[in-house]
């Protein structure tokens, strides 16, 4: 039996935005370090960071250090990213 590595499959559905909506979100309410590396797997998926640096007007090195594993993202550094990859931020009330 062939195996397909499951980064191959995951980044063939992030690359869906509304796929990509739904992981993030369940990243999110993993925790931030979760979320940060749910948010480098999205911008893999979607061209990676040399493409996501150009749409959101940010340069490289600040997408590397706002994916690192100590990465603080402003909130504008943040929501570039995302309106980049088609993706925005929404709010519900908590259960």
């Amino acid at each position: 039996m062939k195996t397909v590595s499951y980064k191959r499959i995951l980044r063939k559905k992030l690359d869906d935005p509304e796929q990509a909506a739904e992981y993030l979100t369940a990243c999110y309410e993993e925790g931030p370090e979760v979320f940060l590396v749910g948010l480098r797997d999205v911008v893999e998926a979607q061209g990676g960071v040399a493409r996501a640096a150009e749409l959101s007007k940010l340069n490289r090195e600040s997408l590397y250090r706002l994916f690192s594993r100590d990465g603080n993202p402003r909130l504008s550094s943040l929501n570039s990213v995302l309106s980049a990859l088609g993706l925005k931020v929404t709010f519900a009330a908590a259960a």
